[in-house]
């Protein structure tokens, strides 16, 4: 087991040494150079008067990552520091780096640098959020909304709280796939119009995966409670199935339509609905 985890350590700080000596080569002969230009929203409401604008860095692809976000960390380190954003693991597993480039949601660390120079890669903060800074976006309401969900286990009677595991079946584990692999970017939510419109009412797509998510887990007692709290004009029904969710999910194995439309239909039927679900 040691020498397991040793080996996926030693590989993860090849790779991140791999990225850093990418973004920190030797600069390339003017002659060879690919410079590729960036459009960056940028803004601080720590300066006074300072307004929403578009600043624009050159970056030597010579001398640069793949990713969009290693020429985020280039302009950050070589040219500008003030530029502000975050990120974290680098591999997609975090979410934190999630931003709206050239016109869509992803993850800057596994969005690959269009090699086209001619084209300007155009980089935004996730759209319909209050901004906190330059590209880092307000995500308060949308945690608070994760938050109203209950997103953990549990259980009606407490008795056995920590002196056992909860056991389910390997078909039951199954049913958790396409579900738990969410990172919490809010790309999907972010580029939902509903959302837009009634993000303080609609929890939008990925705060509904993860009700669904909590309802089908043959562990959990509270399936029926969890549905009924979803009753309302907003919380669910605001979805009319525009399907820019599933477009822009970094994770492509979630569903979010099947999941809208079971956990509605679960809704309308006088059955219970452990049944459907």
């Amino acid at each position: 087991m040691r020498a397991v985890l040793f080996t996926v350590f030693a590989f993860h700080f090849s790779l991140q040494w791999v990225r850093h000596a990418q973004s920190s080569a030797a600069p390339a002969s003017k002659e060879n150079a690919r410079i590729k230009t960036f459009a960056i929203y940028r803004w601080d409401p720590d300066k006074l008067g300072d307004k929403p604008r578009i600043e624009t860095y050159e970056v030597d692809l010579n001398t640069c990552g793949p990713m969009v976000l290693d020429a985020l960390i280039k302009i950050k380190n070589e040219k500008d520091s003030t530029l502000t954003f975050r990120r974290s693991c680098r591999e997609g597993i975090c979410g934190s780096c999630a931003m709206n480039i050239n016109g869509g949601n992803t993850l800057a660390c596994t969005k690959k640098i269009d090699t086209n120079t001619s084209k300007v890669t155009k980089i935004y903060p996730l759209p319909h959020m209050y901004v906190v800074k330059d590209l880092v976006p307000d995500l308060s309401n949308f945690y608070a909304q994760y938050k109203s969900i209950e997103p953990y286990l549990k259980k009606k009677d407490e008795s056995k709280q920590g002196k056992a595991q909860y056991i389910q079946s390997v078909e039951d584990r199954e049913k958790l796939d396409g579900l738990y692999e969410c990172i919490l970017c809010a790309c999907c939510s972010t580029s939902c119009p509903s959302y837009w419109w009634n993000g303080d009412k609609y929890l939008g797509p990925a705060v509904l995966m993860q009700a669904y998510r909590w309802m089908i887990d043959s562990r959990d007692d509270f399936t029926e409670e969890r549905l009924s709290k979803l009753q309302d004009p907003f919380s669910l029904y605001r979805c009319h199935t525009i399907m820019n969710c599933t477009r822009t999910c970094p994770k492509v194995s979630i569903q979010y339509i099947k999941i809208i439309r079971t956990v509605t239909l679960a809704m309308f039927m006088e059955i219970p609905a452990s049944a459907i679900l």
